[in-house]
């Protein structure tokens, strides 16, 4: 098989011009280029990636570090991240967690060991303060607002959208809400808005109205049983499949708010909150690849559907 110095004596140029070539330098004339190109190319040269890395110090390669992937929320964050990264010539490199922590943290060391360009973390199983330290190894991006991270953050406005939702809610007359989140019984950063909230609009909310581990519709069948002795007016989910399922389950038992803003909410005809999830995405590409600089709060719209209490 064919190397680099193959190559060289085959075209008469030096190992440097040949490797220039590689790695698209632009200080090669279009004539030693094309000459080299041609070489390779009837010799079937594939070249070294490593080798490629060491010589430009880039992978072109983003790693993104998400819970799992068959979820609305990260599909849609995915979108915008991968369309953003295809356009500009980078790998994505999906990461899986399922919310372990070591997992998340063996991703990290690949990371400060170069296996990637930047890193992108959409969610985290770590405290901020086993993540922070990797920020010496390179471009870090959290899809969260992290204080102690003036760049490198773009996050959706969570507190402000749950704030109109359970505002509307009020409005509606409503006094006794329940809440379906994920994570089994573990309240994130987010999680803990939505508690907070909750608590600071309607007195009567406890903790024992969340339905806890709601990703899909089966979730929120089971979600509507739970509720049926809870004497809720309404319930605020963590997503419109969850949503979806206490609708199809009991259509006419309360008000349902869900949130990914779903083809589904408006087939069944829920109010949902639009997060712009693939701007959110596209928005932590540019920031890995020092398009943009700081941080970046993403507009939500909630969407108010008429068909949501007979």
């Amino acid at each position: 098989m064919a190397n680099i110095r193959d190559i060289a004596k085959m075209t008469g140029y030096s190992v440097s011009t040949v490797s220039r070539v590689i790695n698209n330098n632009p200080y090669v004339s279009e004539q030693k280029r094309r000459e080299i190109l041609a070489a390779m190319q009837a010799v079937n040269y594939i070249p070294n990636h490593t080798a490629q890395v060491l010589s430009v110090g880039k992978t072109k390669n983003v790693g993104v570090i998400l819970p799992f992937v068959n979820h609305p929320y990260f599909d849609a964050l995915l979108s915008g991240i991968t369309t953003a990264a295809f356009s500009r010539g980078y790998k994505v490199t999906l990461l899986p967690t399922n919310y372990d922590p070591q997992a998340e943290e063996a991703y990290l060391k690949a990371f400060a060991a170069k296996s990637f360009d930047a890193m992108i973390i959409t969610s985290r199983a770590n405290p901020i303060e086993v993540l922070l330290p990797y920020l010496a190894y390179g471009r870090i991006i959290f899809c969260e607002k992290i204080d102690a991270v003036p760049d490198g953050c773009t996050y959706i406005d969570r507190e402000g959208s749950i704030r109109e939702a359970f505002a509307f809610l009020k409005g509606q007359g409503v006094e006794r809400v329940g809440v379906t989140l994920g994570r089994s019984r573990k309240l994130s950063s987010n999680s803990k808005i939505t508690v907070r909230l909750a608590k600071e609009y309607f007195p009567s909310f406890s903790e024992d109205l969340i339905f806890w581990d709601s990703l899909s519709e089966e979730d929120g069948k089971e979600a509507a049983a739970f509720f049926a002795d809870q004497e809720v007016e309404a319930i605020f989910t963590n997503g419109d499949r969850v949503a979806a399922g206490i609708h199809l389950a009991r259509p006419d038992n309360w008000l349902v708010i869900g949130r990914d803003h779903l083809f589904i909410s408006d087939v069944l005809q829920f109010s949902t909150i639009d997060y712009h999830l693939q701007l959110c995405g596209e928005t932590a590409l540019q920031l890995a690849v020092k398009e943009k600089q700081g941080s970046f709060k993403i507009p939500y719209q909630f969407i108010q559907r008429p068909k949501m209490h007979q």
